[in-house]
């Protein structure tokens, strides 16, 4: 059964980080790492077992594998995402880690030069793009 396979992942701490990041819009897993401050091993270990059960969806871009969520995202996670959000505890955990991605994303625009990889990435939305209706 499906669902029993979101409340897994659901149960790591880790793996609510990140889908509240993804929430957001695209990123590389080494900004996931960097707005986590987890090892990259760990990230890669959580995003695998989150697309395992298809919560999360990846692309190629150059050097970089760029996670996003699928859509759509099954209703069923959408709605417990929601709730999460609304929730003081999560909240506490979850502000940060949006505001931290708010600020890299404002640092990686900034720095990057036209036409490097980097700024393809941002300018053709694989980062730093908000989700419709979130």
């Amino acid at each position: 059964m499906q669902i029993t396979g979101y409340f897994r992942c659901f149960s790591e701490p880790t793996r609510l980080r990140i889908l509240n990041l993804l929430r957001h819009g695209p990123l590389c897993v080494c900004h996931i790492q960097e707005i986590l401050g987890e090892p990259q091993a760990k990230v890669s270990k959580q995003l695998s077992y989150l697309k395992q059960y298809e919560l999360v969806a990846s692309r190629r871009h150059y050097n970089w594998t760029i996670y996003s969520l699928p859509e759509p995202l099954p209703p069923c996670v959408e709605q417990i995402l929601a709730l999460l959000e609304q929730e003081p505890d999560c909240e506490r955990v979850l502000l940060p880690d949006t505001q931290q991605r708010e600020a890299l994303l404002e640092r990686l625009s900034a720095a990057a030069e036209p036409g490097e990889p980097l700024q393809s990435l941002i300018s053709c939305g694989l980062i730093g793009c908000e989700r419709d209706g979130i």
